[in-house]
């Protein structure tokens, strides 16, 4: 409860001071999911209130970030020869820049359902950071596009394809690398691209054939964004592989973790309140859980607050306003649960399948799924759908919001959605 008033603070001046527009990083300023824009379209469609519709090459999952007048995304060839950023014009949807940063002549194998740009970049004024994970970061000028440095000297084999996106705080740029071969987390000066500091997971968990560990496999993989907890004790939030970790931020230090043996490869970034971590454990058997901070060391059950496994999403983000926690799982089914205490308030089937993470924007839900409908709900106690809309070939990039305008990437155009 103590951590509790610093990071309302902090979330607090994370929406004032992002208001006018920017969208700097995968779930916006606060990476909670949270917008404090009004003004936004309820109901839309291909031909009501899109603004401009802009195809993007290639094949990528990452969402798109914002910065003044520019939008910039990544994306890859399908085969993953070729990693490309992408700027296009937030007022007119032109593409201003579309420049291949990486040629990789031998592309690690990527399943089918990700994509070789799926980790969204980070963005701030003149400065882009980008991650493909393992073939390569780079830091970009956003007024000319030039490649201020890069890194493509990490190994990780992502064994179904990267992932994690990274975050920028306090000069550090943050990632999450959980591979099949390596897992760690390692921060960036992110003026010079040089390494801070890396910390391996503390504890590596294999498969095991015959009694014996497999260098490879899903049980050592993990998709998640890390996100900092800041204050006057900043906590580093880390999901890896079978494991959920907090650190020092500053120094890369674990301060705690907890095993998860019975989840892997989990994919979404935690959010907190009320001084616990609520936490998407990851595939296998989909389960919330609500971790109470404060804890060192190696993390028992009497740590945990509560556990929820049905309506559970393996990779959709969660959303927390005031005192309810909003899941929307990978099958479609939307949940309202009390952040306290984890009792269910409502369940109810929305359709379709979700990878992308909601966002809540002028005081309403808007959920995308991957068929191409996005779904606008009411939060609250009671369940209550205000529109449902058809877009696009389909979502498995996460919103984003730009003033009054929706930002929505599908797998193949941009839309500005605005009334």
């Amino acid at each position: 409860m103590l951590l509790r008033p610093a990071l309302a603070a902090f979330l607090f001046s994370a929406a004032t001071l992002f208001a006018a527009g920017e969208w700097p990083q995968f779930r916006g300023p606060a990476g909670d999911g949270h917008s404090a824009a009004t003004g936004l379209p309820v109901k839309f469609g291909e031909d009501e209130h899109v603004k401009w519709k802009t195809a993007i090459h290639g094949k990528a999952w990452s969402s798109p970030v914002i910065w003044g007048s520019q939008i910039w995304l990544t994306t890859a060839t399908e085969e993953g020869t070729e990693l490309s950023a992408v700027c296009v014009d937030k007022d007119t949807g032109k593409i201003l820049r579309d420049d291949v940063l990486f040629h990789i002549a031998t592309p690690q194998f990527c399943h089918k359902f990700n994509s070789y740009a799926s980790p969204t970049p980070v963005i701030e004024e003149g400065r882009l950071y980008v991650s493909f994970g393992s073939p390569g970061i780079a830091c970009l000028d956003t007024k000319t596009g030039a490649k201020l440095w890069e890194r493509t000297d990490f190994v990780c084999n992502h064994f179904r394809g990267a992932g994690s996106s990274p975050i920028v705080w306090d000069g550090l740029l943050i990632l999450n690398f959980d591979g099949s071969d390596h897992q760690f987390i390692v921060a960036l000066d992110k003026k010079t691209g040089k390494t801070a500091w890396e910390t391996p997971r503390s504890v590596d968990y294999k498969d095991l054939k015959d009694g014996k560990p497999e260098a490879d496999g899903d049980w050592r993989k993990a998709f998640g964004t890390p996100h900092v907890l800041d204050g006057p004790a900043p906590v580093l939030l880390s999901s890896g592989a079978k494991a959920h970790y907090g650190y020092d931020p500053r120094t890369g230090h674990e301060l705690w973790r907890i095993d998860d043996p019975a989840h892997h490869s989990a994919a979404a970034r935690p959010v907190a309140g009320f001084g616990m971590v609520f936490i998407a454990a990851g595939f296998s058997q989909g389960e919330v859980f609500a971790l109470k901070l404060g804890g060192s060391g190696a993390l028992d059950e009497s740590q945990v607050a509560w556990r929820l496994k049905k309506g559970a999403p393996n990779k959709p983000s969660l959303l927390l306003d005031g005192d309810l926690l909003y899941l929307i799982n990978d099958g479609g089914i939307a949940s309202c649960v009390e952040a306290k205490t984890g009792t269910v308030v409502w369940s109810q089937r929305i359709g379709g399948n979700f990878s992308a993470a909601p966002i809540f924007a002028d005081g309403r839900i808007y959920a995308c799924n991957e068929e191409g409908k996005v779904t606008v709900l009411a939060p609250g106690r009671e369940f209550k759908v205000l529109a449902e809309n058809q877009l696009g070939t389909g979502f498995m990039a996460s919103p984003a919001v730009a003033g009054k305008a929706l930002i929505l990437r599908s797998k193949t155009h941009l839309y500005r959605v605005e009334e």
